[in-house]
């Protein structure tokens, strides 16, 4: 069966129509045909919603009661049974009640989709989960209601629904989005004009790069290897001199004058060194460009220009910045340099801006390494001296100077240096056959034109036999010298660059790098690859799983990749996109051991923290034993010793002691029951299984609730009337409030009442219980709210010490905290800490666009 499709309205805030364009988009595939129901539509009550259901069908939702109150949720099974071909489920982020199938909306999203049915869904952008930090530093509310980002991305469509926050707070302003009691605390509070332009430009930059990875697949999918001009991303290409800072400035400039613009620093290392750097300066340029926003990229490229073209093809890049050349006029005869080769071989769909700097015409220096290895130009050069030039000089001798037979001419001793000159040249600038060629050449011409007797290959005088041999050994000498010496800069130039890249993985192991998707990346980018995959053997049998992976649509397997790399005997490395020198395999066994190095410490990373989790479940387990050999025996020994002597036939009793035993074992049984229930919340917490329902609270309603169990004389209550409502579980405040009071008390003189006074300070409430009891000095204030601990001389059958760890476990649950002061004059008093109500962020109605502007 083929999975169903998912399209998801995403907004930026509550209020700018995404249900409402959900149930139009309903009307609209009704008309063509397709059955489509509604699983679930949160219209709270608001007309213009409801108006568009009309003509829907409504699948009935299932009822769940939970702590006393029934809620309506999403019938599944319901759903599936219709089997619709469309199926509307809105607010997918909302957290469903205890009881129901799955905990989360989405996961029931999840279930239609393997069934085949059609979803057409809704989310705000503060529900991502990777958002969550960003928007409560924007608008103070930590949203507990969150789907991951990949389920969301996995969707087939999306559709932003945008609007201004203008238009959105006078849509408020009109009643249509909160009733009339709550609009000013809502303009006031979340909806205020800069939150709604912050979670608007955010919903925007996360629509914006998820069309791009859209663009990116499609273009992968296609071999598309132009430039589609859809974003402007600006690639610098940093030689590693002084001008780079300038370069990253002025490219993001650049990028700041399009929307979303996207600048990415890149410094490719030449095999053939023809450029001096200074580590210090490549990682100051890196510290720049990173926290001006971009990225820093290192590839090893033998041909500079085309491994910046093909790294900004690569990116989809849309611009390339480069320096103007530091050459000197006369260092332009061995090439048109970087800039200009770049400009020349970009093409039409790549605009390069070379920038001109301070360093223009400077020179290049020499570099620290040696010697450059000889270029194209350079051979070339040397092999016209080396032929073409004794062919003109010859010539020009014949010409100007005369024949040798008429007694004019420099002699031949002069005419050897004037061949070996050029033969010295030739080997200066082309290396050791072009000189060898050169030396063979004017050996010839010298020993036809200038050698007596002339025009004959004889020579009859030895002090010329002696002159040729020299001008030949002395040829070979020198072309031989220069090559050797060009190898050796050259071999130099790439050990440095090799150094560079073992430098890198060096300084990730140094600064923690640990993720093996990164270090893959960067093993791409620095050999020019398309797909790399770390393999290993998980099977006796050599059955090989895909560990990681990075680039292209699938991974390349062992065997059928262009590069394989063997790490021991069970793992290797594959790359596809071109074969590699054999040269460059030493640094890529380098990067294949880091690679496997971050996957078995990524495992035993996981492994040490299960370890842990076992080591602290153990020492909860011990705790507790140790709780329960004393303190909770000590109530069913008092049980039971009232009970038997009750029952005992030996013993008349009277009414009273009657009585006084049946109090101990109501007294017994209470404690007991108090016990467990704090072992049972601790357990739940230690386990994550709470799920607290949030929602509006009276302060007034649950803490007098909270206070059955202490006498009333022990307690004042001071709550006024006006105090907000807070955003909290009722029952898990009411077992916080009774903790601590319960707590409180049993350390409070008897004719000294604890004091429970709420106060208000911006959006957040503080419940303040005070005793007069011993207090707890502050270096003892953290363990108190440790499991299993009593402080001071508690006697023990008192508790096993998990009153307050179950109330500050709660109350972080409930997005608050729980703190303890000292209470002045004697005590201590312990601080509740709560979120103030407002506007929670709902899915709600749009209306046409028409009637608000």
């Amino acid at each position: 069966m083929a999975r169903g499709t998912l399209r998801i309205y995403l907004g930026a805030a509550p209020g700018v129509g995404k249900t409402y364009a959900m149930l139009a988009e309903a009307h609209r595939r009704l008309e063509r045909g397709p059955d489509c129901v509604v699983g679930v539509v949160e219209h709270h009550e608001r007309p213009r919603t409801e108006v568009l259901l009309h003509g829907l069908e409504q699948v009935p939702r299932r009822e769940i009661e939970y702590r006393g109150t029934r809620f309506a949720e999403m019938d599944l099974d319901a759903v599936l049974a219709r089997r619709p071909r469309v199926a509307l489920v809105d607010e997918l982020a909302h957290s469903n009640v205890p009881g129901s199938r799955h905990a989360k909306r989405w996961q029931d999203v999840e279930v239609l989709l393997d069934a085949g049915v059609d979803v057409v869904s809704t989310v705000n952008i503060q529900h991502l989960e990777s958002l969550g930090d960003v928007v409560q530093s924007i608008t103070g509310v930590r949203q507990r209601e969150t789907v991951p980002d990949e389920v969301v991305r996995r969707a087939d469509q999306i559709e932003l629904v945008d609007m201004s926050p203008q238009a959105l707070r006078r849509r408020m302003a009109h009643g249509n989005v909160y009733q009339a009691d709550r609009i000013d605390a809502a303009l006031s509070n979340y909806f205020r004009p800069g939150n709604l332009t912050a979670l608007r430009e955010l919903a925007l930059l996360w629509v914006a790069d998820r069309v791009d990875e859209y663009l990116r697949e499609y273009r992968g999918a296609h071999d598309i290897r132009s430039t589609w001009q859809a974003r402007e991303r600006i690639v610098v290409g940093l030689s590693g001199g002084r001008e780079g800072r300038t370069l990253i400035r002025r490219a993001v400039r650049l990028a700041e004058k399009g929307a979303g613009g996207e600048v990415l620093a890149v410094y490719v290392t030449r095999s053939d060194g023809l450029t001096t750097t200074s580590p210090q300066e490549i990682a100051a340029q890196r510290e720049l460009v990173e926290s001006l926003g971009g990225t820093f990229h290192h590839v090893v490229g033998d041909d500079v220009p085309q491994a910046l073209l093909d790294f900004a093809r690569g990116v989809n890049a849309t611009q390339i910045v480069l320096g103007a050349s530091r050459r000197k006029f006369w260092q332009y005869a061995f090439g048109p340099g970087v800039s200009t080769t770049t400009a020349r071989q970009s093409g039409p769909d790549l605009d390069v801006h070379i920038v001109t700097h301070e360093e223009v015409g400077a020179g290049r220096g020499l570099p620290t390494s040696g010697t450059a290895r000889l270029g194209r130009a350079r051979i070339v050069w040397g092999w016209l001296i080396g032929v073409a030039g004794p062919v003109l000089l010859t010539v020009l001798l014949a010409l100007v100077v005369g024949r040798r037979s008429e007694g004019e001419g420099p002699g031949l001793a002069n005419e050897v240096l004037l061949f070996l000159a050029l033969t010295v040249c030739a080997a200066l600038l082309g290396g050791l056959r072009p000189a060898l060629a050169s030396a063979a050449v004017s050996s010839a011409l010298l020993n036809w034109y200038f050698t007596p007797p002339v025009r004959t290959w004889t020579v009859t005088d030895m002090g010329n036999v002696l002159a040729l041999g020299v001008f030949l050994a002395v040829a070979l000498a020198v072309s031989s010298v220069v090559d050797q010496a060009a190898r050796r800069a050259h071999q130099a130039s790439r050990l440095r660059a090799e150094a560079e890249t073992l430098s890198f993985i060096a300084g990730g192991v140094l600064r923690g790098d640990t993720s093996l998707e990164t270090l893959l990346a960067r093993i791409r980018e620095t050999f020019g690859m398309e797909t790399v995959a770390l393999w290993e053997r998980t099977s006796p049998t050599g059955q090989w799983t895909c560990a990681a992976w990075t680039g292209g649509a699938k991974p390349p397997r062992p065997g059928g990749a262009d590069v394989d790399m063997p790490v021991g005997d069970d793992m290797t490395l594959a790359l596809a996109g071109r074969v590699l020198p054999a040269a460059d395999r030493r640094v890529l066994a380098a990067f294949a051991a880091q690679a496997a190095g971050l996957l078995n410490w990524q495992r035993l990373r996981l492994a040490a923290d299960e370890a842990d989790e076992l080591a602290e479940g153990n020492r909860m387990r011990t705790a507790l034993l140790a709780a329960v050999s004393h303190d909770l025996r000590t109530p069913l020994a008092g049980i039971t010793a009232s009970v038997t002597s009750l029952r005992s036939d030996d013993i008349t009793w009277s009414p009273e002691d009657e009585a006084e035993l049946l109090a101990g074992i109501e007294e017994s049984a209470a404690r007991l029951d108090h016990l467990i229930g704090n072992l049972l919340d601790m357990s739940r917490l230690q386990t994550e299984t709470v799920r607290p329902l949030i929602r509006e609270v009276d302060l007034d309603e649950v803490v007098p609730g909270a206070l059955g169990g202490v006498p009333l004389d022990r307690v004042v209550l001071d709550i006024p009337e006006s105090m907000p409502m807070v955003s909290a579980d009722p029952g898990l405040l009411e077992r916080v409030v009774a903790n601590l009071v319960e707590n409180a008390v049993k350390h409070a003189p008897p004719d000294k009442p604890v004091k429970v006074a709420a106060s208000s300070l911006g959006n957040r409430v503080q419940l303040r219980i005070t005793d007069r009891g011993p207090g707890v000095p502050d270096s003892a204030k953290p363990g108190i709210f440790e499991p299993f601990q009593r402080y001071g001389d508690s006697p023990r059958g008192s508790g096993v010490g998990l009153g307050l760890a179950v109330a500050r476990g709660f109350a972080e649950v409930m997005n608050g905290t729980l703190e303890a002061e000292d209470t002045p004059g004697g005590g201590m008093t312990m601080v509740l800490t709560l979120r103030a109500a407002e506007p929670h962020p709902d899915d709600l109605p749009d209306l046409p666009s028409p009637t608000f502007g």
